[in-house]
């Protein structure tokens, strides 16, 4: 019977919890929402520009150490 208390006081201290959370706004998640997938396409094309920009090097080095 222990053990049915114990759990019985875990969820009211999760409810409690969950009072005690100041919750965003629907403009607060959407602002971050905008943030986060901007972010994602700077990062997307910095990447992609390194990308491009050490493949033409690497190819230029495995091609000439092919050569032998």
């Amino acid at each position: 019977m222990e053990f049915l208390g114990r759990i019985q006081q875990f969820f009211r201290e999760v409810a409690a919890e969950f009072r005690r959370v100041t919750w965003p706004t629907r403009a607060d998640v959407a602002n971050s929402t905008v943030v986060v997938v901007v972010l994602v396409f700077i990062v997307a094309f910095f990447l992609w520009a390194v990308d491009v920009g050490l493949s033409w090097p690497v190819e230029k080095l495995l091609k000439w150490g092919g050569r032998s």
